[in-house]
């Protein structure tokens, strides 16, 4: 029996907000590190969109419901909380007093569990200081349920304020405004703060812990553990010229602040883009800025996704396809266009990877899956990200180039600024701007059902600029040819031969090698003595390199592998590495103990996603 969509609008979500919608969220929050919990209660402004409603329906995900209230009348109000389902969390419903008044407030008072799965609860000794507990959130994609009850859906988006409650000695964050300094009652402080502008839940974040800042720009600060701050402050200077390049591209920056917070490793994320304070994983800490790229993509974010969003889940790619393409706008502003296309050419290199593991009948690899009975952690892959990407600089070739699309890209956004779309919005809105121009006719011959709905690569790749390649390919073929003569002719490879390559080029020349045949274990060893791969810092290239040599089935890496993968919990490593070790059947006892070891240090979104993959988890 097929699985029924819970909403019209969303199939992802119990919430209505056709008929009756949340506008804004109060919120206040107390942090117990004794029993990892959240309590207090939100108030809810609703509006009804029906005015024949008779009650809002909300998300929720093991919430303990104690009482619901008309805020102003303080009514006690009447409400269900839905059988548990694994998937989607429980509906909660609740009925209104009779009054017909379109809009009202509403006051939910409830507490979180210790196994919320948007809260990550650190010890001192998960930390790097190894003093004081942590505490970060992560609601995408539908996570907030779990957090608050609210309408978990990007389809709808509020605005809110906050007082949280938390040990005098740490530091609390939001992705808002902080509001004044903390107010100290007891051994506690209730820090403040508003966020003015509409998100989806999604973007709803929370940390806790000890946390100081540096200004690293005339808006920016970023904030860290005190002993990463140092090497944070320097990592991430170019903050405001990426700012000042995504404003070129895309207009005025409307959020007033933009941070960022490095967290611990167990965050599953490369970054992730709440606005006001962009969350960071410890892994693009290279010590040479060479992985600062994931910045840019969260700045882009400021504008596609949380300026524009998508509607649900399945129009993903309006999101994350978009946030590449301006992410690598960005790039090309400031390094020169080449770099553009050197980083489209990674990324085609790195989604065939993707859909090669995935298959290449899968249908979440469309740009447009039916997620109808599926969790969106389920979907997550690079495919929305570098598919959606490589469809938009289709389109920006096929109506004449950057000159022609730059403007429409801007215009698309202040069309679109404040609201949830869907795909056809955004096909509309194009075929009406290019509609009095050449471009229009070519728009009406794009295939748009096989880039919305065919599963596979993409139909069509544009030429990129293959400049900044070229010597990866070089490279890449030598190795390969010694390779296939059984590495006994003599070679022509040196430890030279890094020396001209970026970090990038070097990330780009392994995967290359990575989409090719196994390498011989004599290959990887003779590739480890002249490059001394093992221990590069760079967590891209070591990445790959492990890899590498998993597919070589080169034993020796086995427990490098596994501590790297176990060292963090950022997906984009983690479930590949864990999938390699778990195919070869030599290395799947190491994956499946390392893997029981580490689950419960890792947020809840990694530990599910990479047990699927070791079929641990249903």
């Amino acid at each position: 029996m097929a699985a029924e969509r819970l909403s019209p609008g969303d199939p992802n979500s119990f919430s209505r907000p056709d008929e009756v919608k949340v506008t804004h969220m109060e919120l206040e929050l107390d942090i117990n590190f004794d029993t990892n919990i959240l309590s207090g209660h939100v108030v809810l402004s609703v509006e009804k969109v029906n005015a024949e409603a008779n009650s809002l329906i909300l998300d929720s995900r093991d919430l303990t419901v104690s009482m619901v209230q008309d805020f102003e009348t303080k009514q006690l109000l009447k409400f269900e909380l839905g059988s548990s389902s694994t998937t989607f969390g429980e509906k909660l419903e609740i009925h209104f007093s009779g009054s017909q008044t379109i809009k009202q407030k509403i006051a939910v008072h409830y507490t979180t569990s210790p196994k919320s799965t948007a809260l990550q609860w650190l010890s001192p000794e998960q930390t790097l200081g190894k003093k004081h507990p942590f505490l970060f959130s992560q609601c995408q994609a539908i996570h907030c349920r779990s957090l608050v009850p609210c309408q978990d859906t990007p389809s709808n988006k509020v605005t809110y304020e906050a007082k949280i409650s938390a040990p005098h000695d740490l530091t609390v964050l939001m992705s808002a405004i902080r509001q004044g300094e903390p107010v100290q009652v007891g051994d506690k402080k209730t820090h403040s703060f508003h966020q003015p502008v509409l998100i989806p839940s999604y973007l709803l974040a929370v940390v806790a812990g000890d946390l100081q800042s540096r200004q690293i720009g005339p808006r920016s600060h970023v904030w860290a553990e005190p002993a990463m701050l140092d090497k944070a402050a320097y990592e991430f200077a170019e903050t405001e010229a990426q700012l000042s390049a995504a404003e070129d591209v895309c207009g005025p920056y409307v959020w007033g602040v933009y941070d960022l917070l490095v967290l611990p490793p167990s965050f599953p994320f490369g970054g992730m883009e709440n606005p006001c304070l962009t969350f960071v994983t410890p892994t693009v800490i290279a010590g040479d800025r060479s992985l600062v790229d994931v910045v840019a993509h969260e700045i882009a974010h400021s504008w596609t996704g949380n300026l524009v969003t998508n509607s649900n889940f399945e129009h993903f790619w309006l999101n994350e396809g978009f946030t590449v393409f301006v992410e690598r706008k960005i790039i090309g502003r400031l390094h020169g266009e080449a770099f553009r296309h050197f980083a489209a050419i990674g990324g085609k290199t790195y989604l065939a990877d993707t859909i090669e593991s995935m298959g290449a009948s899968n249908p979440l690899t469309s740009l447009m899956p039916d997620l109808t009975g599926i969790d969106p952690d389920d979907s997550f892959s690079t495919v929305p990200y570098e598919k959606g990407q490589a469809f938009l600089w289709y389109l920006e070739d096929l109506v004449g180039g950057s000159g022609e699309f730059d403007p429409f890209l801007k215009s698309y956004i202040a069309n679109f600024q404040y609201r949830s779309i869907k795909t056809d919005d955004f096909v509309e809105y194009i075929k009406h701007y290019f509609q009095k121009t050449p471009a229009a006719e070519k728009l009406e011959q794009v295939d748009w059902k096989t880039w919305f709905h065919s599963p596979g690569m993409p139909p069509t790749f544009v030429n990129y600029d293959d400049s900044l390649a070229k010597a990866c390919k070089v490279l890449c073929q030598r190795w390969s040819d010694w390779n296939e003569q059984g590495c006994l002719e003599p070679m022509s490879m040196s430890s030279d031969d890094l020396k001209t390559l970026s970090p990038a080029q070097i990330q780009e020349f392994l995967a290359q090698l990575l989409m090719g045949p196994p390498l011989s274990c004599q290959a990887i060893e003779k590739m480890q003595q002249l490059y001394s791969f093992n221990g590069i810092q760079n967590a891209e290239i070591k990445f790959r390199w492990l890899r590498l040599c998993l597919k070589a089935q080169f034993k020796e890496v086995i427990p490098l592998a596994v501590e790297f993968a176990t060292s963090q919990g950022r997906m984009k490593y983690c479930r590949p590495i864990f999938r390699d070790l778990y195919n070869w059947e030599v290395a799947r006892p190491a994956a499946l103990d390392a893997y029981e070891k580490v689950k419960d240090q890792w947020m809840y979104v990694c530990a599910y996603t990479v047990g699927k993959d070791l079929h641990v988890v249903q």
